[in-house]
């Protein structure tokens, strides 16, 4: 049961007049991605392009065999250099490879989000149409049209901000960090109009499908859309964002939990004859609990995802007529 603040139900907020019906929203969400359980494929498909990733750190390598009191010495250094060469010249057609085979997968995996993102789109879209059943393939093969223009809308706002970004990390690196100070404050306002165009995009990537738009007309769709009610759209944004924060860290804590002994063993390894079992039993919960984990991952997405599709709908309905009283002349 999802408990919602009444006047969330009643589409106002704090004496505001809201046109989404935030509690209708959440609720028929819900509805949705329960009783049409091949949205949860789709919403794991859209995790892959959702911009979360997950990496390991290097290694932390330590001397001091040699007493020195200093990490690396002039000649240590230039050791180290000449090995790294080494290294890079002896390995260079398999680094090229693994980068290259990274490289492709990671395409492969955001054209997939993709697709998870329009087959959301179009399976919520379905559902509000009145089918009572969805077909993965049939959602798949209608997605298909969009793909390009979904990807390339996404692309450009990439892109976009990339290229702003991009030079002000860069002279924050060539001034040794003394650029950062006085591009703080450019770097503090691109995060709330970050989130705004992210609001924008939302809209923007439903209407390319609902309404088969281009990328340009889809976003100026999206702007128009979220300016008819800004406010609803920020209070749905907030309340999906601080769920799904939470959520997700719930749903990532037993990930966590499991992988503290590898975390905290991992100054004594040595070799692999040194590794305690502990670690070994830590990394086969971690495996076993992946596919669980992936699965509440693409469900929470399957939500989020059902959550703005049925905002979209709300904000594009049609105005209810209301009755026009002719005055007579007196």
């Amino acid at each position: 049961m999802i408990l919602v603040p009444v006047g969330l139900q009643t589409g106002t907020f704090y004496g505001g007049t809201m046109k989404l019906n935030i509690g209708k929203i959440l609720t028929r969400s819900w509805q949705i991605i329960w009783k049409h359980k091949i949205l949860w494929v789709f919403g794991i498909l859209a995790g892959f392009a959702s911009g979360r990733s997950g990496g390991n750190n290097g290694n932390g390598n330590r001397s001091g065999s040699n007493g020195d009191t200093t990490p690396f010495s002039g000649n240590q250094f230039g050791q180290m250099e000449g090995q790294f060469r080494e290294f890079i010249q002896q390995y260079l057609l398999i680094i090229i490879a693994v980068c290259l085979v990274i490289l492709i997968l990671s395409l492969v995996f955001y054209a997939l989000g993709m697709m998870g993102r329009i087959g959301m789109i179009k399976g919520v879209a379905k559902v509000e149409g009145g089918a009572d059943t969805l077909g993965f393939g049939e959602i798949w093969s209608e997605s298909m049209p969009y793909f390009w223009r979904f990807f390339g809308l996404n692309f450009l706002v990439g892109l976009a901000f990339a290229v702003i970004i991009i030079p002000l990390v860069l002279v924050g690196v060539l001034t040794a960090g003394i650029g950062f100070a006085c591009i703080l404050p450019i770097i503090c306002l691109l995060i709330p109009v970050g989130w705004a165009v992210s609001l924008v995009l939302e809209q923007a990537q439903i209407a390319i499908v609902q309404e088969n738009l281009g990328m340009v007309d889809g976003f100026k769709r999206g702007w128009e859309i979220v300016k008819s009610d800004i406010g609803g759209v920020i209070v749905l944004a907030l309340i999906l964002g601080v769920a799904s924060f939470f959520i997700g860290l719930i749903i990532a804590l037993p990930l966590i939990l499991a992988f503290l002994p590898v975390i905290f063993s991992a100054g004594s390894l040595r070799t692999a004859s040194s590794i305690p079992a502990t670690v070994w039993v830590s990394l086969a919960c971690c495996v076993i609990y992946f596919p669980i984990l992936l699965t509440l991952s693409g469900i929470l997405t399957a939500y989020t995802k059902t959550a703005w599709v049925l905002s979209y709908f709300d904000l594009t309905k049609p105005a209810e007529n209301t009755p026009i009283v002719l005055q007579a002349d007196a």
